[in-house]
């Protein structure tokens, strides 16, 4: 990707295919589901993120032991854990003193499976 525009990337024509707008316009989501969804995949632009979400699709585990597994300070496995918690990928519980942070659901591992499935074609 060189981030310039070539011959097949350029439209030279100026019809509109009404029809074709107007069938596509109806099934576009709403303005804020779309801003919506592009914050959440601002939350996937960051690779610690991506790799807390990957470790805590196989096991839960508590901010120590991701620190280890990642190579980072505790501090800066909670700052992620954080944002990746009010985008609602995450949940914790609390068992005792010790915090447990697992995927809040089904979906959360799905997104990050079909992106690696499109990242490896």
């Amino acid at each position: 990707m060189t981030g310039y525009i070539t011959e097949t990337d350029r439209c030279d024509c100026d019809t509109i295919h009404e029809e074709v707008v107007a069938q596509v316009r109806e099934k576009m989501p709403e303005d804020e589901d779309m801003l919506n969804l592009a914050d959440l995949f601002k939350v996937f632009s960051d690779s610690t993120r991506v790799k807390i979400i990957s470790a805590l699709q196989h096991s839960e585990m508590c901010v120590c032991d991701i620190a280890v597994l990642l190579g980072m300070t505790k501090s800066a496995i909670s700052h992620q854990l954080r944002a990746l918690r009010q985008s609602k990928l995450v949940k914790n519980r609390k068992e005792g003193k010790v915090v447990y942070y697992s995927l809040d659901d089904d979906h959360v591992g799905t997104i990050l499976e079909q992106g690696l499935i499109h990242v490896r074609e």
